[in-house]
Formats: C-alpha cells, sequence, structure tokens
C-alpha cells in the first residue's frame, strides 16, 4: 500500500533526510520518497502499518503533518 504524507515545516535537504529517516524507521515500511518541493513524502508500507504511527514519526523530528491518504498509481 501507498500512502501520501502532507507535511509542513520541511525548508531544507535537511529536513527532507529527517523525515526520510524517522520514516524509514518505522516497522513495516519499505520505501519512502520524500519531496520538499511538494511538501510531501510518499511511502510503500505495509497493510498494517496506521497513520497514527506515520504522523508520530514525522511529528517527533519536527514537522506536521497535514493529513495522509492512500495514493493510486505508480510508486
Amino acid at each position: 500500500m501507498k500512502k501520501k504524507i502532507s507535511i509542513e515545516g520541511m525548508s531544507c535537504q535537511n529536513c527532507v533526510k529527517h523525515v526520510e529517516h524517522a520514516l524509514r524507521n518505522v516497522d513495516g515500511v519499505k520505501d519512502v520518497k520524500v519531496s520538499l518541493k511538494d511538501k510531501n513524502a510518499v511511502v510503500k508500507v505495509n497493510d498494517n502499518v496506521t497513520d497514527d504511527v506515520l504522523t508520530l514519526a514525522v511529528i517527533e523530528v519536527g514537522y506536521e503533518v497535514k493529513g495522509i491518504e492512500i495514493k493510486k498509481g505508480l510508486f
């Protein structure tokens, strides 16, 4: 399953690295692509990974989650 996480507060590539690292450390996350330009992260996850766990990972590194949606199409 793929999810798109809308994120506020990222301002540089270092922010992108923090968010990417935090999401990669969540159990069940298979792949992560973070976009500074689009202010989001697209994650490929196992079906048991909850939105709450993804949100907490982003919040813990200092950024705000504006929403999470299931993403259709190619990763």
